[in-house]
């Protein structure tokens, strides 16, 4: 019984804190109150709640193939580098281009 009754005691107090709202914070210039706000907001998290879940294992799976492409990328600098000690090889100072796009590739890999 008492746990019918703090239910009704509760449900009395949320009622009691969205009438107080409504009526000291009415809807003005646009602005909603925080009682419609949350109600709206709840609506949007259950119904993008399913399209969260499915675009979930994409996120992973990009972050994983992004690790692997750095991953990737460190070893084959690091193998030219190794190959140009060897050879005596040196490259030509990077045109403003490449460096343009080494510097787009490290914002979005910051692995690199």
């Amino acid at each position: 019984m008492e746990v019918e009754v703090d239910k009704l005691e509760l449900m009395f107090q949320k009622y009691r804190l969205e009438y107080e709202i409504k009526t000291n914070h009415p809807d003005s210039a646009g602005e909603k109150n925080p009682v419609t706000l949350s109600k709206e907001l709840s609506a949007i998290k259950s119904r993008y709640q399913p399209l969260y879940a499915r675009c979930k294992p994409v996120v992973i799976e990009e972050k994983e193939t992004k690790s692997r492409i750095c991953t990737t990328l460190n070893k084959t600098m690091t193998m030219i580098q190794e190959l140009q000690k060897q050879t005596d090889v040196e490259l030509l100072p990077l045109t403003e281009e490449e460096k343009t796009r080494t510097e787009q590739l490290k914002s979005h890999m910051p692995h690199l």
